[in-house]
């Protein structure tokens, strides 16, 4: 569901890495509140974790594409809505920089579509109420599948705003919800499964099992992942013929030429850029939290 740059226009990319920033604000605030310092570790590793899940993809069979986790919901549900908003913000950042996966023109767009749609609603309003009830399984697998078929509109949406799609736009939002559909279902089972591992593990133990199985992931089984179309580009391929590239902006040349010098990873073999990547995600989650867990300190002086 990663949005290219020639399928955003500055028009509808600006305004939303915006959104994205304020959205980041906020929750860097709300988070603050309650995010002590035994947070950190799990915070790092599972989304470590995230990234690596993201670098999956498996066949759909019968359609000749693919799709990965996302990953939010799980955030959401380990570590809280507004730590997972900013550990997916950190994922797709250094996915668009370092890999050239998702352009920086459309980064606001990929982080509203796939973190805050998740985070700020499916999580709330339908994964939370079902868990409280202890239907944990039920409302991974239906928030999961939620938050996908929103982000697919808002994917439909978005390249509509940017006149990307000149025409079959029912059709596209048809083949967005039908090929997301079994993505949302796979992440849902695999999110409520991690979730119910959470109860019978310590958080620490989780949180290293989190760390090596990401390493795993990123420098083994990330080899052989299907390399069939995911979903939005097989959408796309379906409706080639309406397909508008928005290439004709200055700002897309120079969001172009950008990230070719900083997508350093996606020019060396893939076990060690996925590896690098998976550090740089690590890394830049573990400097997040740090700020988050510093608490300001309140002086008092007493005038005598």
């Amino acid at each position: 569901m990663h949005l290219g740059n020639g399928i955003i226009c500055p028009v509808t990319g600006i305004p939303m890495i915006a959104v994205a920033l304020g959205t980041a604000f906020y929750a860097y605030k709300k988070a603050r509140q309650n995010f002590g310092k035994d947070k950190i570790f799990p915070a790092v590793t599972l989304t470590m974790l995230v990234f690596a899940l993201q670098m999956i993809n498996f066949a759909i069979p019968s359609t000749g594409s693919s799709g990965h986790i996302v990953g939010a919901v799980l955030l959401a549900a380990l570590i809280g809505p507004y730590a997972a908003f900013l550990a997916m913000c950190v994922i797709l950042l250094v996915q668009s920089v370092f890999f050239a996966d998702g352009g920086l023109l459309a980064l606001g767009c990929n982080i509203f579509n796939m973190g805050f749609l998740a985070c700020f609603v499916a999580y709330p309003l339908v994964y939370k109420p079902l868990a409280e009830r202890r239907r944990v399984v039920t409302g991974a697998i239906l928030a999961s599948v939620i938050a996908l078929q929103l982000g697919s509109i808002a994917v439909v949406a978005e390249a509509a705003l940017s006149g990307s799609i000149s025409g079959n736009l029912l059709n596209f939002t048809g083949l967005m919800q039908l090929i997301h559909l079994p993505i949302g279902i796979v992440e849902g089972v695999v999110t409520g499964g991690v979730i119910l591992l959470g109860k019978f593990v310590s958080q620490k133990n989780l949180a290293y099992t989190f760390g090596g199985v990401s390493l795993i992931l990123a420098g083994i089984i990330s080899q052989y992942a299907s390399s069939k179309p995911d979903g939005l580009e097989w959408s796309l391929l379906n409706i080639s013929d309406s397909v508008v590239m928005q290439s004709q902006y200055a700002l897309y040349n120079i969001s172009e030429a950008v990230q070719a010098k900083t997508a350093i990873l996606s020019s060396i073999p893939s076990v060690y850029g996925n590896l690098a990547g998976l550090l740089f995600a690590g890394a830049i989650m573990f400097i997040a939290c740090k700020f988050l867990n510093k608490k300001e300190v309140t002086v008092n002086v007493n005038a005598e």
